[in-house]
């Protein structure tokens, strides 16, 4: 799309890294709609969550990304990249924030952990419309092509009606074509962690981290069991974590 100063303006974000090939795929669907910009963390920063960087100072580095993208690499996470775009790289503030499209699933205990989703979030707390969007196959070479679809088609809708304060839509969708798309909530779950302990030839001990989700909840509509069935699953999320239902109920409460 023409730049031009009618045309919205999106900031496109990641944690996988600002050359990754999600990041690509999702500034190419951006570009439908308006003018692009892509500040990203300049290396891998997954499962970084909503981290920020307080003790040493950010820098960036201008690239030119496929030939047609202004790009820059941001030495600090997502969350660090979103809230720098908007204070100083950018001569326009954003429309739009997309974050994406991450390689692995965001959907349950994951939105809490995710960079992806925290840097659409961070977009969401400086007051821009904003989307995670992840793939659930964690592979570099995955099918993207019903991620875009469902991209594009979110995008879209965002752009047109807008979303309620302090709302973020986040996004999963299996590898390969576009099933479909269906609303969801965030399946109540964790992981079971298992720690491998090793030890270096320098007779220092260090750990490997495995695990597995476990499912602590039940129902068609979770995030979880919509991309089991194939479908892409549409949640929108919240930054307030207040307990709503023992503050209503405080009253009960003896202190």
């Amino acid at each position: 799309m023409s730049t031009s100063d009618n045309n919205p303006v999106i900031l496109v974000c990641n944690d996988d890294g600002i050359f990754s090939p999600g990041i690509r795929a999702l500034a190419q669907v951006a570009d439908e709609f308006g003018d692009v910009e892509i500040i990203a963390p300049d290396r891998q920063q997954s499962a970084v969550g909503h981290a920020v960087t307080v003790n040493t100072p950010l820098r960036s580095r201008s690239f030119q990304i496929d030939g047609r993208f202004n790009g820059q690499a941001v030495t600090g996470t997502p969350a660090d990249s979103v809230k720098l775009a908007h204070d100083q790289l950018m001569k326009r503030k954003p429309d739009l924030v997309v974050s994406g499209i991450n390689h692995g699933s965001n959907a349950g205990i994951n939105i809490l952990y995710s960079g992806t989703v925290s840097a659409a979030t961070e977009g969401t707390i400086l007051g821009y419309p904003s989307i995670a969007v992840s793939c659930t196959d964690y592979d570099e070479d995955a099918d993207l092509s019903g991620a875009k679809d469902a991209a594009r088609k979110v995008i879209g809708y965002v752009l047109s009606e807008g979303l309620p304060k302090g709302i973020t839509m986040n996004l999963n969708v299996p590898a390969g074509p576009l099933k479909g798309i269906k609303w969801a909530r965030q399946a109540n779950s964790r992981y079971v962690e298992e720690f491998e302990g090793r030890v270096d030839p320098n007779n220092r001990s260090y750990y490997w981290m495995t695990g597995k989700l476990e499912l602590l909840d039940e129902g068609d509509d979770l995030d979880v069991n919509v991309l089991e069935k194939g479908y892409a699953s549409l949640t929108p999320i919240q930054y307030d974590m207040t307990a709503y239902t023992l503050l209503k109920n405080k009253e009960d409460i003896e202190l």
